[in-house]
């Protein structure tokens, strides 16, 4: 929007005409030394939803009442529990309920679909990454690919930006895996890069890495629950998230993934195994050869944390109200309110010291302003902390705001905006 305003009066405008204004209010928000913060870290970890003690005590007092019963005769039985939460995760993540489950962490699960997704031979070995991943999906990679017999130096193509840019170019990702050709084995990114925010076109780099033989996964850490994903539409092979960040379901929360349809229907895929993965209607017969389920449950290794798929449920059944769509209406106009007050300030600096690195195109981008500063950064940071605006600093010299639209205000954003004018102006 061209017509923004640097005012309180505008931001409050603003929030009166938010349809989801009221669902800020079912959220705890941090008190810091008697005053309310500013909350801008979801995209480290999501605010605690009301009702999760709720759910979580429902679960607590049937296992008090109920003891291993309650794994049948609790209020929602515990053996099924999370059956309930698959079609909701399917919602968010854009898939069918049988191609999505919960389970372990985000990169344990990683590890567990590489097995199944990351075959090498001695002429099919090459996985293109981003060189600005999170460093636990380095990590993965780099392990994997010694584990197989390869070193990473050659079996690992980083994607960089171009001389003086901080994004990649969808074309130069495509022309990355077209020279790669018969060589690659796997293309593994994140749907959204959690330092720079930049948003990938996950249908178009799918739908070329099938052309060259290569199979798909994407680290969805930063983009579920935060952009609007059509995993089984767009034929991703699988993918794997975090649940604590956009999804606020609890500290280290459970993971979820989503597999495409054609692979867990194929019971002869190589995976590591656990006793609940086994075809469910015989499960309990402990028998000793492995029958995998046809839905991703077969990945599961064991039963389910019960607790923390109660939180994880909690903040669910809050997306399963708004929806994705509505969510991203707001979170556009949100996010390009913030770059429109970040923008304004640095123009009313002398020595302007902030650059916005994160695409200013909305389709780029979801729920995440990231700001490149100078020398100055760590005292600016840590000036907004010190008047209860909570922000991310990442080095050398990145601020992250997530201004996420189930429990951020415009209000919101004009106090942060109006605070970092009074640290540099």
């Amino acid at each position: 929007m061209s017509n923004f305003e640097n005012t309180l009066a505008y931001a409050q405008q603003l929030d009166t005409q938010d349809e989801l204004k009221a669902y800020r209010h079912k959220f705890h928000h941090p008190v810091i030394n008697g005053k309310e913060t500013v909350y801008f870290t979801g995209n480290s970890l999501g605010l605690q939803p009301k009702t999760t003690k709720e759910y979580i005590n429902t679960e607590l007092t049937d296992w008090a009442n109920w003891g291993v019963e309650g794994h049948f005769h609790a209020k929602n039985p515990w053996m099924p529990y999370h059956h309930a939460l698959l079609p909701k995760i399917a919602r968010i993540v854009g898939a069918k309920p049988h191609e999505v489950t919960v389970m372990n962490s985000l990169t344990v699960n990683l590890h567990l679909l590489m097995v199944t997704f990351y075959r090498p031979t001695q002429h099919r070995y090459k996985i293109i990454m981003e060189g600005a991943a999170f460093c636990s999906d380095h990590y993965a990679m780099q392990s994997q690919v010694k584990h197989h017999g390869f070193t990473p130096e050659d079996a690992i193509i980083y994607l960089e930006p171009r001389n003086g840019e901080h994004t990649l170019r969808t074309e130069d990702i495509l022309q990355t895996i077209e020279d790669a050709g018969e060589e690659l084995a796997l293309v593994m990114i994140g749907g959204v890069n959690y330092y720079t925010g930049q948003l990938f076109d996950m249908k178009t780099i799918t739908e070329k890495a099938h052309i060259a033989g290569a199979k798909v996964g994407f680290d969805l850490a930063h983009a579920a629950g935060n952009a609007e994903l059509h995993l089984h539409y767009w034929k991703v092979d699988f993918a794997t998230w975090c649940s604590y960040k956009y999804l606020n379901s609890s500290p280290g929360g459970v993971s979820g993934i989503y597999i495409h349809e054609h692979h867990v229907e194929n019971t002869e895929l190589p995976r590591f195994a656990g006793w609940w993965g086994y075809e469910q209607a015989n499960r309990f017969e402990m028998k000793r050869q492995f029958k995998p389920m046809k839905t991703a449950d077969a990945w599961q290794l064991s039963n389910v944390p019960v607790l923390l798929l109660a939180a994880h449920n909690a903040s669910l059944d809050i997306f399963d109200e708004v929806g994705i769509p509505a969510l991203r209406k707001k979170s556009d106009l949100l996010t390009a309110y913030l770059e429109f007050l970040i923008e304004d300030v640095n123009a009313r600096c002398e020595n302007s010291p902030l650059e916005i690195i994160t695409p200013k195109n909305p389709k780029d981008r979801a729920a995440q302003i990231s700001i490149l500063t100078d020398e100055r950064g760590k005292s600016i940071f840590d000036a907004l902390t010190q008047a209860n605006i909570i922000v991310d600093w990442r080095e050398p010299n990145v601020i992250r705001l997530a201004p996420v639209p189930l429990y951020n205000s415009f209000e919101d954003v004009f106090k942060f905006g109006k605070v970092l004018g009074q640290v540099l102006i």
